[in-house]
């Protein structure tokens, strides 16, 4: 289609081009996200932990086992990827972008809250078009400790634990029963590992190695990277 000199594809409806193509009657047609990964966070009284698999799906072919899924925002800012890899990296450039404006013209920090809302902001106006994106975004500002949960429709919510993705029910049954908000650093960071590990074990879609961040008053730190495989066989052991 030509209007003004320019050409245009013949449908400007994005969401109907979706609709149109994820229900097609027609297998060859038709588009769908087969997304699959297991992301969690939670609160303690020493900030927060992120815990993330590496492990990239195509349906059942294993596209990477070394994905970045913890995405930095800034020193202080932490975003995670479940759904689709691209919307997840561009959205939270994007906002790593629109965080530093804020810092630029009012000479302070972004707070957790804020840098959700922004990002909640954004893919609400593309809501229905086909994005795929459950994220989690944790960071440190004058309120202390945040962790907040969005994704593709434009939905936020905050609360003390997330887990995001096809191995979240796994994750989240081993964090309930070994939370605790007095925790040490290293009770918490065992639990953010275990959990992941055993999310992968039972999960096809998770795997890789476990990369695990602390969230602290002076910025997030990457703890470690462990391998899911050789965790869950040292488990084991230690459990004989």
């Amino acid at each position: 289609v030509v209007e003004d000199g320019f050409e245009f594809l013949p449908n400007q409806d994005p969401a109907t081009f979706v609709e149109e193509f994820q229900h097609s009657s027609s297998v060859d047609n038709r588009i769908a996200f087969h997304t699959g990964t297991t992301t969690l966070g939670f609160k303690f009284k020493e900030g927060v932990i992120i815990a993330v698999d590496s492990r990239a799906t195509a349906g059942s072919f294993i596209a990477s086992q070394t994905t970045e899924k913890a995405i930095p925002i800034n020193p202080y800012l932490l975003g995670t990827m479940a759904g689709g890899a691209a919307d997840c990296q561009f959205w939270e450039r994007l906002l790593a972008k629109e965080c530093r404006v804020y810092e630029l013209r009012n000479r302070e920090r972004i707070s957790v809250a804020a840098a959700s809302k922004i990002l909640s902001n954004m893919v609400y106006q593309y809501k229905g078009m086909g994005l795929s994106m459950g994220t989690m975004v944790c960071g440190w500002d004058k309120r202390g400790p945040g962790l907040y949960y969005v994704d593709d429709a434009g939905q936020r919510t905050t609360n003390y634990m997330f887990s995001v993705g096809s191995g979240s029910t796994y994750a989240y049954g081993v964090m309930d029963t070994g939370y605790r908000y007095e925790m040490t650093p290293e009770e918490a960071y065992d639990l953010g590992r275990k959990s992941i590990m055993h999310a992968a074990h039972r999960d096809a879609m998770s795997g890789g190695v476990i990369n695990l961040f602390h969230m602290k008053e002076d910025g997030w730190v990457k703890v470690s990277q462990t391998d899911v495989s050789q965790l869950y066989y040292q488990s084991l052991e230690e459990r004989k």
